[in-house]
């Protein structure tokens, strides 16, 4: 049976889905906005910690909807979570620490637990899906957002037993690596979202964390350090995220990339693995005699497909993107500008780091640090110079944050071989 129909039947029921949300920002609410019109789903938790972001939300949604809710609205995560009519909670907050004590709070309330926190995801994904797990429980990212999107597609090529040569998505701002709340205010004010949320997405952060996300899910790897980022159309990646020997910047295939180009959509690389395959997608997809040929999905729908991995989590006890097992790749800290001894570090989508990809062994290797451990109060203990990799000789990290804790306990349950 159909998500839909099972969906249905919880409408006839008169048993809807009850749904917990954190966060109440653009992502939040937009999700909050799309439940109010799904059968058999209703909103019952909003938490923010602006009450004034929570109470719109929750507000909106009722009267979006002919059977009003008494929506529990507080500006404490733990109100929602631990609500005995919320079933799922879904974190759409995007900040490493606050998604750190979710998932530990969501874990201890014995509730399933849908990821709009993709940067928290990368930082202590694999222990936290190994923990859900254990417990019965579904730890998942959300449909919607470019790492599942990916990974959808992947596994219908894969289904057809097609060679997924790369995978990745379109990149949606013009690169900016020096961008942060000030310069991105004006443009983050007109799309009614948050200056360090949009700084993020422009300097490039937030691709390399989907991007992270999606390789930790599927096995893929960057094929260099932050990825290649080419520009280009339908047509011309087809050769472009080639090997060198066939004329492409590929050092080799089974890897993660992002296109300047190919927004908002997302897609993989594909060839048939024998000469009947590569001659039916030759026929059917129109582009003449090719050797590779491209899936692409023009675009991601982001919190307003949400609702569907919440369905599945609760309905199916399944997920839509979650990690392997062990980290496969990891997304550091680079400084954006010049940084003294003794200079507060700002996290994601703020002043002084940004996000760039590499292999969790090329990290281990170096001693980087995962962005998402830039939280609390993070002290330089030296200059560090513009465009810098960060490393513990160069940061104090604040070992009171639950993310940080959390992140050792995943390395210790996860070693590097």
């Amino acid at each position: 049976m159909s998500i839909y129909k099972k969906l249905l039947e919880r409408e006839r029921a008169n048993e809807p889905i009850k749904v917990g949300v954190i966060g109440a920002g653009q992502m939040g609410f937009g999700m909050i906005a799309q439940i109010s019109t799904i059968p058999g789903m209703a909103v019952t938790g909003v938490s923010d910690i602006n009450i004034d972001a929570a109470r719109r939300a929750a507000d909106y949604y009722n009267s979006q909807v002919s059977k009003k809710e008494n929506i529990v609205v507080s500006n404490d995560l733990r109100d929602v979570i631990q609500s005995s009519n919320v079933e799922v909670i879904v974190d759409a907050t995007g900040v490493p620490e606050v998604g750190a004590n979710i998932s530990l709070e969501t874990l201890k309330a014995k509730k399933h637990l849908v990821l709009l926190n993709v940067e928290v995801d990368i930082t202590i994904g694999s222990l936290m899906h190994q923990l859900f797990e254990n417990a019965g429980l579904v730890y998942t990212g959300s449909a919607g957002d470019e790492p599942a999107a990916t990974l959808e597609l992947y596994e219908f090529a894969k289904s057809m037993g097609m060679e997924v040569l790369v995978a990745g998505k379109g990149k949606n701002n013009k690169l900016q690596v020096s961008a942060n709340p000030d310069t991105a205010k004006e443009e983050a004010d007109r799309k009614k979202m948050s200056a360090h949320m949009l700084a993020a997405f422009q300097d490039g952060t937030k691709t390399m964390a989907e991007m992270n996300l999606l390789s930790n899910a599927m096995g893929f790897v960057p094929d260099v350090v932050g990825m290649h980022g080419i520009s280009g159309d339908l047509d011309s990646v087809i050769d472009d995220l080639n090997t060198k020997e066939n004329g492409g910047v590929l050092n080799k295939f089974g890897v993660v990339e992002y296109v300047d180009g190919l927004a908002p959509g997302v897609f993989v690389i594909v060839k048939g693995q024998n000469e009947g395959v590569a001659h039916e997608l030759n026929y059917l997809l129109k582009k003449g005699e090719r050797d590779h040929h491209i899936l692409y999905r023009p675009y991601h729908l982001a919190s307003l497909e949400t609702p569907i991995t919440i369905a599945k989590a609760v309905l199916e006890h399944e997920g839509s993107i979650q990690p392997l097992g062990a980290p496969i790749s990891d997304t550091v800290a680079v400084a954006k500008r010049d940084v003294k001894a003794g200079e507060t570090i700002d996290g994601i989508g703020g002043y002084t780091v940004r996000g760039v990809l590499e292999t969790h062994q090329d990290m281990k290797r170096n001693g980087h640090i995962p962005i998402g451990l830039i939280s609390g109060k993070v002290v330089a203990k030296r200059d560090i110079k513009n465009g810098q990799f960060l490393t513990t000789d160069d940061v104090e990290l604040d070992q009171s944050t639950t993310v940080v804790k959390l992140r050792a306990l995943q390395d210790q349950l996860f070693p590097t071989e």
